[in-house]
């Protein structure tokens, strides 16, 4: 506690006025990313069509990861490595919400023929994987230098990949907006 109280700006005895131990800390910074986040995805709620929410729920995801990458890494570390082991059950009803989030996106884009036909969660999984996966390396460093403009480019062109083979003739719709708004994007930046 008392790493982690200089880590904050304050004493040790001043941190346990607030909390009872390292693991109830622990899991009001786990708690917090998850608000933040669920608070990113779900301006992709906005969208009007399934198509604008899909792609606003993936730029929303992608703009977390890289503008809040502490938060992003906690979200995904496994309690073992927090140092926390008895975390309350909502924990695992904050990420079961996010991937029903990701599902119902996925869902709406096989119901207007954007996506072939399939289990949407396990479609859905499919996508958070790859993106995860991506997101991580470049986390860890392991794309050398690139910047996030370079890394966002990446992203996308590497989701229309994936996207050739989960998507019908109809989501070359969603692959124009993704292309088109990156493009704008990349030119106001």
């Amino acid at each position: 506690m008392r790493k982690l109280a200089k880590c904050v700006g304050c004493t040790a005895p001043a941190l346990y006025r607030h909390y009872e131990s390292k693991e109830e800390v622990i899991q009001a910074v786990v708690t917090e990313a998850y608000r933040q986040f669920t608070q990113y995805l779900y301006r992709a709620l906005e969208g009007r069509t399934p198509e604008e929410r899909f792609i606003m729920a993936g730029r929303s995801y992608f703009d977390f990861a890289m503008e809040q990458p502490a938060l992003y890494e906690i979200i995904y570390m496994p309690t073992e490595v927090l140092g926390a082991h008895n975390f309350e059950e909502g924990m695992g009803d904050q990420a079961c919400a996010i991937g029903q989030f990701w599902s119902d996106r996925v869902r709406e884009c096989v119901d207007v023929g954007y996506l072939k036909e399939g289990d949407p969660h396990e479609v859905s999984l499919t996508l958070w994987g790859h993106a995860h996966g991506l997101i991580s390396i470049y986390h860890r460093g392991l794309l050398g230098h690139m910047g996030v403009d370079a890394f966002r480019e990446l992203v996308v062109n590497s989701f229309f990949r994936v996207l050739e083979g989960l998507g019908t003739e109809g989501s070359t719709e969603i692959a124009e907006g993704i292309r088109s708004e990156n493009e704008t994007e990349t030119m106001t930046a």
